[in-house]
């Protein structure tokens, strides 16, 4: 390719779309700290008390609730703002798309979910995702017969 176009070496690489990619000789390890944090100060939850689930157990999502209606645009906009996070934080991409579902109509109960996902993140914004190298490679699966 240097034959053919003329090419500067920059170095590695240190911050991609919204990405912070910290590179080792043996691990790469990528997180969206300073993202997660415009989220929540955008969504006016930087002052929010962080949770340690996501989702509480046995919590049944009603499609149509009786719950007063939210604003679909802002409910949208939390929602793609969170699925942007998932790039790195695949803890939350199950209940993400979980509130993916109601769009179309959201509610408070809807909302409330959504926003309980913002004080999870905020517990959780030094998480990542490392790559590393190894000999030694196992993939393991797991699976609920319930």
């Amino acid at each position: 390719m240097t034959k053919e176009f003329e090419m500067t070496d920059i170095g590695l690489m240190t911050y991609y779309l919204g990405i912070k990619v910290n590179q080792r000789e043996d691990e790469i390890f990528i997180l969206q700290k300073s993202y997660t944090r415009e989220i929540l100060k955008k969504f006016k939850m930087d002052n929010s008390m962080p949770i340690n689930t996501l989702v509480e157990c046995g919590v049944k999502i009603p499609k149509y609730d009786e719950g007063d209606k939210v604003d679909p645009t802002f409910f949208k906009s939390l929602v793609g703002n969170l699925r942007c996070l998932t790039c790195t934080n695949p803890d939350i991409l199950y209940t993400v798309e979980l509130v993916s579902r109601y769009m179309e109509a959201p509610t408070t109960t809807h909302l409330k979910i959504a926003k309980r996902i913002l004080r999870y993140i905020k517990g959780t914004t030094n998480f990542g995702l490392l790559y590393s190298t190894s000999n030694y490679f196992k993939l393991e699966g797991y699976s609920d017969s319930n």
